[in-house]
């Protein structure tokens, strides 16, 4: 008569899933819905018309630090409530350089050295464009360490967006005049005699350059001629 041996135990403990980890704490103690949802996948909201509003890229060099804030990403922009698609890897930036150690005899011996981009593109789609800028505003408060943000953001407009500018041409001629009839000179209008006194100085009157002549001879000038029309009005 055969014997079946029974299998022996494996000495290495199974590792348990997230929900069986759930169940086991939730029958010691519950835990809020909050911190439940972190060992959850994130939520996400489903597109109505599936316009792409935001293209936010992450860029990192830590594959842990990159996914990390991405979920974090994901999760923010579920409870402002914009239908978020991703992270969707992207093609890796790989950089090489190569240094020689040593010079002289020992040239040949040289070192190369290795740097990876790893990144990740998350797009908003119909989403406002007041919580998208809210959304990127919280990300970039609250920036993890080692990850960059690249966004890309579409503002759509009606079919009549020509009209209402040309519409606003008016309203913004008119808020610009006050800064245009000023334009080239000081608002207080001392330009003109500032140069007039600037001319009229002993400075330049005395000085020995080409015009100093012509400039001594034109005040000459003006004063005949200034003289010639006082007498002409006594004389009537």
């Amino acid at each position: 008569m055969l014997r079946t041996r029974d299998p022996a135990p494996s000495s290495e403990p199974r590792a348990k899933e997230w929900s069986e980890r759930l169940d086991s704490i939730g029958q010691k103690a519950r835990l809020p819905r909050s911190v439940q949802a972190l060992y959850l996948r994130p939520l996400r909201r489903k597109p109505e018309f599936g316009l792409p509003v935001c293209d936010l890229q992450l860029r990192s060099y830590s594959v842990r630090n990159l996914e990390f804030f991405a979920d974090f990403a994901v999760r923010a922009a579920y409870y402002l409530e914009l239908p978020v698609s991703g992270p969707v890897p992207l093609p890796r930036i790989v950089e090489r350089w190569t240094f020689p150690r040593s010079n002289f005899v020992h040239k040949k011996s040289q070192e190369n050295f290795e740097r990876i981009t790893l990144r990740r593109l998350i797009q908003i789609k119909d989403g406002h464009p007041e919580t998208v800028q809210a959304w990127l505003a919280f990300l970039r408060k609250h920036a993890f360490y080692g990850v960059g943000m690249k966004a890309n953001v579409w503002d759509h407009e009606s079919l009549d967006v020509a009209r209402e500018m040309d519409e606003a041409v008016p309203d913004i001629e008119k808020s610009l005049e006050p800064y245009l009839s000023h334009f080239g000179h000081r608002s207080d209008g001392s330009d003109q005699s500032a140069v007039l006194d600037l001319l009229e100085n002993e400075r330049f009157t005395h000085n020995k350059s080409p015009l100093a002549d012509i400039r001594k001879g034109t005040s000459v000038i003006n004063q005949l001629f200034s003289g010639i029309i006082n007498a002409r009005e006594q004389l009537d």
